[in-house]
């Protein structure tokens, strides 16, 4: 059994437009956008990452946000729901801001006694805000959410599976345990890691097959504290048969990808460098950085992108 992921590191959807992506998260939801650079693969479309003062590792959601691209079809086979925790008590503020700010998917209910907020993203992505314990978390608070209210990080996520088994037992070879189940989801928690310990399978057996475009999460992202780590954690992977990519330096940590059973994209990332590595704390997400094999097309890349309006 796999003894050093540390919970969740980050997690990566595609999106439509960036200004209404930026303005989401960081207006409506009062992220922080920690890093404005680019897509690996499609130095044409911004990679936006938000979360807390510093981007801490469980509280990044990133996008890619493709412009025009349509929408994903929601169904089995991918992370159906990103949730976000929030301080206990904190539902009915953001209820009233929710329906003030025009969001749509507004609903209420509870999971293992947990009181959830769902609610749907700018391109119709799922989430939810989960009332939880703040475990020395701190909210960014300079986007007007009061910090008795403020987004913590995430909570976890709940993947939505034809056949819950096989992802089940890749959990728990990755160090998660079974808790508790209600209803057709299973929560696995992962002990000793950070704040984001939690993923909740549904298993839905006559679901369609979902279909990833604009709102759909395209990976989920696990965290090691380092290389060292990152390279156990391939090598056992490897040695159960999953077919796992070389390590990739994505600048601000270290990632190595593989395919779950359930048709899931897994991301193990390291906690380092971290998003302060070419920016200061006070500044970052300001400017927009390049992968350095792109620097010599900055020019041409900056014409590409659209303007966002902060």
């Amino acid at each position: 059994m796999i003894k050093d992921i540390k919970g969740l590191h980050h997690v990566t959807s595609m999106a439509g437009d960036a200004n209404a992506n930026n303005a989401f998260f960081t207006k409506t939801l009062g992220l922080r956008r920690v890093k404005k650079t680019v897509n690996f693969d499609a130095p044409e479309v911004y990679h936006l990452y938000y979360g807390d003062e510093v981007g801490t590792p469980g509280s990044v959601m990133t996008t890619f946000p493709f412009g025009q691209m349509p929408r994903g079809r929601r169904g089995a086979g991918e992370v159906g729901v990103t949730e976000f925790a929030v301080p206990k008590g904190a539902l009915p503020y953001w209820s009233d801001r929710f329906a003030a700010q025009g969001v749509t998917g507004l609903g209420t209910d509870t999971f293992l006694g947990e009181n959830r907020l769902t609610f749907d993203g700018p391109d119709g992505d799922s989430f939810a805000l989960v009332e939880s314990e703040a475990q020395g978390r701190t909210p960014w608070t300079q986007a007007g959410v009061p910090e008795d209210a403020g987004v913590l990080g995430f909570r976890g996520a709940r993947f939505q599976l034809r056949d819950a088994d096989a992802t089940g037992e890749l959990l728990t070879f990755m160090g998660y345990q079974k808790d508790a189940r209600e209803g057709d989801t299973t929560r696995y928690v992962i002990e000793g890691g950070n704040a984001a310990d939690t993923i909740d399978l549904q298993e839905m057996p006559s679901s369609a097959a979902a279909t990833q475009g604009a709102g759909s999460v395209h990976h989920i992202a696990f965290a090691v504290e380092d290389r060292a780590a990152q390279l156990e954690v391939r090598r056992a992977l490897m040695d159960t048969g999953y077919q796992v990519t070389p390590v990739i330096d994505r600048d601000y940590f270290w990632a190595i990808y593989f395919r779950t059973p359930g048709g899931i994209l897994f991301e193990i990332a390291t906690n380092e460098p971290g998003f302060d590595r070419d920016e200061d704390t006070a500044n970052l997400g300001q400017s927009l950085k390049l992968p350095t094999r792109y620097e010599p097309q900055r020019a041409q890349i900056e014409g590409l992108l659209p303007t966002i309006s902060d």
